[in-house]
């Protein structure tokens, strides 16, 4: 009390006040001490997930960060061990794509100039390149965190854990090589996985084009065509329609040319405002007609069953050697919609994923087939499209459209807006494309999945069952590839056929099969390495492809502790976490790819409680962004406001029941006003009647002694303790 009882100023500067706390932590290392004291307790497991330190932290690690605090430290305080221990992610498109920036690189023939090593020392020499502004941040905001001991995903023994991994995974027959049709990301030259790709949907513009394909047997009578990627139409094999849904054959009444289309009847309205623009013709009239065409007698309305098998002249000649292979013919598939489009769909299988299931179910394309000539590697086509690369759809659409307005073919071109995926690291609009990639098996598993899911604890628990839940119902296999450089390599060598392979667990194993002393794993290091075949078919070299760096971070709670070549004994007691905290974004990432691991590895949930936070949003509900500088500074507020306002202020809001929130920095002032200015006062008060009172009765000294206190039968001081073991009560309830 003697301490306490000093003369409190009138005014406070939070900000200031907090720093001297900070001092007193750093003096006598506050943190480390705690830790000290409680080693011989029971542990509370706790896990970070790895932010990249390529950029500076924002609202939403801070958000996390508080998150992550809070628990830690209550359960510290509980009687709980608990080790914090800070991770970074290092490799991965987002050091890369700074990187191509930086130095200008277009694609893979770049790379191959100046060669990997060098490519990859530029990639080292940046992932760490905000850690000290990290470190000063989090540690401002008076999260207690062992930067000291921290884990990366670039370290060696990192790396080895994430190899052990995949070869569990490998010895159980869940990894494969195939083809499939992918979202891929032009500007950073890579395939994306299924989750990534629903990281970052935008409304988009794109345009809209009807286009006619004549039948071989009349080129009178055309099939009506309706796409928003024009680009794709050079590649077209075949046109599909729904076989029980019905269409029409009619002729436009204002049309001069006499042209004859045939579409879904549900869907005229793609083409006409009212009916009195186009006349159905009916069975008397063009009975012949319809013989010739059809080779059989149709009333005014027929299923779409009736057209397969119907021939049609292709748009381009790019792939007429595949008619023979059975392109340019109607197939059918109930996967088309009445809801859009004209009813026929025109079929690129390079480029969707139910064109390359239709056209492979047809035997138009043969499975794990890929494009060939005229279509180089990265997709580009020659010719009329000679320019487009990926990030010149829109050029590639343009040159289109015109192609088909000169040659007649185009009946209506016009724009339309939806939602369209872009890639989350370069904020580009994404492609879909066919690409060989290695995958993890996850479509079998989705029943224990969903088991493991229902043992973990959600805040909030809607996101378990809705958000997460409809997500691993619906898990696709993995595309772990990526066609990248600074990674950890795939430890897969293999025959020039890929018909010898051998999956690679640790670097000991490596050097005894290679003959070569392993201290690096990263591509440089070991893409030279070469192991003698065991069936005659000379060297194997290892798979070019690195990780995906989310199948690194699903990795991380046996990595962190270089599991099961360390630490073995903790880990297996240690897992699975007892808490992990992130954003809703996460349910489609780290939250996912944990899951995803720990089952196929052990059949367990990696978490028990899991805390999901909502997005901070800019005070106009757009996304924070630096270029439209629509949010201040995250230091200034604190240096304004100090952090425990801003904390106060995210974790007080909706957002912490992963609803969004729009940031307002007058919300962080009114915390201060309206809670820690009254808490302050209330005490500045009680200071200032213990002085009057001490001043009154000069000998009486105001010393806590517990030996001698004494049960109060004043009624305030009874409310008071009352009141005070409610709320411990109360928040202990809460927090559990």
């Amino acid at each position: 009390w003697e301490r306490m009882v000093q003369q409190v100023p009138e005014n406070i500067n939070f900000p200031n006040e907090e720093e001297k706390i900070l001092t007193l932590w750093k003096n006598l290392n506050c943190f480390k001490e705690c830790l000290k004291q409680s080693k011989n307790r029971p542990r509370f497991n706790f896990y970070d997930g790895p932010p990249f330190a390529t950029g500076l932290p924002h609202y939403g690690h801070i958000l996390a960060g508080t998150i992550k605090d809070i628990v830690t430290r209550f359960a510290h305080q509980s009687g709980f061990h608990v080790d914090r221990r800070f991770g970074w992610d290092c490799h991965g498109l987002p050091v890369e794509y700074e990187i191509d920036k930086t130095l200008g690189i277009k694609g893979p023939e770049d790379v191959a100039r100046m060669g990997i090593e060098a490519y990859n020392k530029e990639c080292r020499g940046i992932v760490m390149r905000y850690a000290k502004e990290w470190e000063f941040s989090v540690t401002r905001l008076g999260r207690w965190i062992d930067f000291e001991n921290d884990y990366k995903t670039l370290y060696p023994e990192f790396m080895e854990s994430v190899w052990w991994v995949f070869k569990q995974l490998y010895d159980k027959g869940l990894v494969y090589r195939g083809v499939k049709v992918m979202p891929f990301s032009t500007a950073c030259n890579t395939p994306l996985s299924n989750f990534e790709s629903h990281q970052n949907y935008k409304d988009v513009q794109d345009p809209s084009v009807t286009v006619t394909f004549p039948l071989e047997e009349d080129p009178s009578v055309s099939l009506v065509a309706w796409t928003t990627t024009p680009w794709t139409l050079p590649s077209n094999l075949a046109l599909c329609v729904n076989p029980d849904l019905q269409y029409v054959k009619l002729r436009g009444k204002y049309k001069a040319t006499g042209k004859i289309y045939i579409l879904m009847e549900s869907r005229l309205v793609a083409l006409y405002k009212s009916d009195g623009e186009y006349q159905i013709l009916d069975r008397q009239v063009h009975k012949l007609l319809y013989l010739l065409a059809f080779g059989v007698f149709l009333d005014q309305k027929f299923p779409g069953i009736v057209l397969k098998g119907k021939k049609y002249k292709p748009l381009f000649e790019y792939f007429i050697q595949c008619k023979e292979q059975g392109a340019f013919t109607v197939v059918v598939d109930g996967y088309v919609k009445e809801e859009e489009g004209t009813g026929v769909v025109h079929q690129a299988p390079y480029f969707g994923a139910d064109d390359y299931r239709v056209c492979m179910d047809f035997n138009i394309i043969q499975k794990d087939s890929v494009p060939v000539c005229p279509v180089d590697a990265s997709g580009c086509f020659t010719a009329e499209v000679a320019d487009f690369a990926g990030q010149y759809v829109k050029d590639a659409d343009k040159h289109i459209i015109r192609w088909l307005k000169e040659k007649g073919r185009l009946i209506h071109s016009t724009t339309f807006q939806h939602s369209y995926p872009f890639c989350w690291r370069s904020d580009t609009p994404l492609i879909y494309k066919a690409v060989p990639s290695w995958f993890v098996r996850v479509e079998h598993m989705v029943e224990k999945l969903l088991e493991n899911n229902a043992q973990c604890y959600w805040v909030p628990d809607f996101v378990r069952e809705k958000r997460f839940g409809n997500w691993l119902r619906d898990a696709r296999d993995w595309a772990i590839s990526r066609n990248r450089y600074w990674g950890t390599p795939i430890p897969l060598w293999v025959s020039d056929d890929l018909e010898e392979v051998v999956c690679v667990g640790s670097m000991a194993e490596l050097e005894e099969l290679s003959g070569v002393k392993v201290t690096d794993l990263h591509r440089e290091s070991i893409d030279q390495l070469s192991i003698p075949s065991r069936c005659g078919k000379g060297s194997l070299r290892r798979v070019p492809e690195v990780f995906d760096c989310w199948f690194e971070s699903g990795s991380m709670p046996y990595a962190q502790v270089h599991y099961p070549f360390e630490n073995r004994r903790e880990l297996e007691d240690a897992f699975p976490a007892d808490f992990i905290a992130e954003g809703i974004d996460q349910t489609r990432g780290w939250f996912y790819t944990l899951l995803v691991l720990s089952t196929a590895l052990f059949g367990r949930p990696p978490f028990k409680n899991v805390i999901v936070n909502g997005l901070v949003l800019a005070s106009d509900g757009q996304k924070m962004s630096k270029r439209k500088k629509n949010y201040p500074d995250p230091m200034h507020i604190v240096n304004s406001y100090g952090a425990d306002a801003l904390r106060l202020y995210l974790i007080n809001s909706p957002v912490v029941r992963a609803e969004n929130l729009r940031f307002k920095e007058e919300g962080v002032r009114d915390i201060l006003k309206d809670v820690f200015l009254p808490w302050y006062n209330a005490y500045r008060f009680l200071v200032q009647n213990v002085q009057i009172l001490q001043h009154k009765d000069e000998g009486r000294e105001f010393l806590y002694n517990e030996n001698t206190v004494k049960e109060s039968n004043n009624i305030m001081d009874k409310w008071i303790l009352s009141f005070t073991q409610s709320l411990i009560q109360f928040f202990k309830a809460e927090m559990a």
